[in-house]
């Protein structure tokens, strides 16, 4: 397992280099480590080791994932994300408390939460949908990421017309936030909802606009013809 590790951080760090490393922290408000490379490029640099590990049992391939997150580099998150996903139909509802300690112990920036939410929990809270009270827990966090992942985990069902109700619920608490992470978080899961249910996103948006900060405002009514827009930013 450690011989895993060791070769995919060595082709990790062979196709590094500074221009990606200086481009990529452009991207971020906070402090990142970055090696320097292009996503498509570490996702297809994960999926060459993931070979090496597909006989592994999941404990085993959650635990290279945890070891990836503790560097705290974001081309190794990015291979755990991969990879914790690469189990998904062995995901049992006891999953939800290792993918939630990673959120409060490892996520520091918001490439990392919505790279591990989108799919690993998001597919997670699918399978299993009465984790969704879980998920929704996050929102009360003091921690800004386990807020923002309770927003980005459910990205892809929502845009799949699922947790509707939920998807109101987790707005409902995140509604007034103001750290913009959590703001553009839940704002996304605003706009992805409105794609399956336009109206009851655009009731819900003009129902709750002078409280929503004019950023989520704007993520949430993204995709809405023009004149739904219009009635949203109208200040009353």
């Amino acid at each position: 397992m450690e011989k895993v590790l060791k070769n995919l951080r060595d082709d990790l760090l062979k196709n590094a280099n500074e221009k990606d490393r200086i481009a990529g922290e452009r991207f971020f408000k906070e402090e990142v480590k970055l090696l320097g490379m292009k996503t498509a490029l570490v996702s297809s640099i994960g999926k060459l080791h993931l070979k090496a590990i597909k006989d592994q049992s999941k404990a085993n391939i959650f635990s290279l994932c945890e070891d990836l997150l503790s560097t705290g580099i974001m081309e190794e998150s990015f291979v755990a994300c991969s990879w914790s996903y690469s189990v998904n139909k062995q995901y049992e509802p006891t999953d939800f408390a290792v993918f939630e300690r990673w959120i409060n112990k490892y996520v520091n920036n918001w490439a990392t939460c919505d790279t591990l939410c989108n799919h690993t929990v998001g597919t997670l809270i699918e399978i299993y949908p009465s984790l969704i009270e879980d998920l929704k827990k996050l929102a009360h966090s003091e921690n800004r990421w386990a807020k923002r992942a309770s927003a980005v985990s459910l990205i892809v069902p929502a845009k799949k017309g699922k947790f509707l109700s939920d998807v109101f619920e987790i707005s409902d608490v995140l509604i007034s936030d103001k750290d913009d992470m959590v703001q553009k978080g839940y704002g996304w899961m605003l706009k992805v909802a409105s794609q399956a249910h336009q109206k009851e996103v655009f009731d819900y948006v003009i129902k709750h606009k002078n409280k929503m900060p004019r950023t989520a405002l704007r993520y949430a009514i993204e995709k809405m013809p023009a004149d739904m827009k219009a009635e949203a930013m109208k200040k009353d």
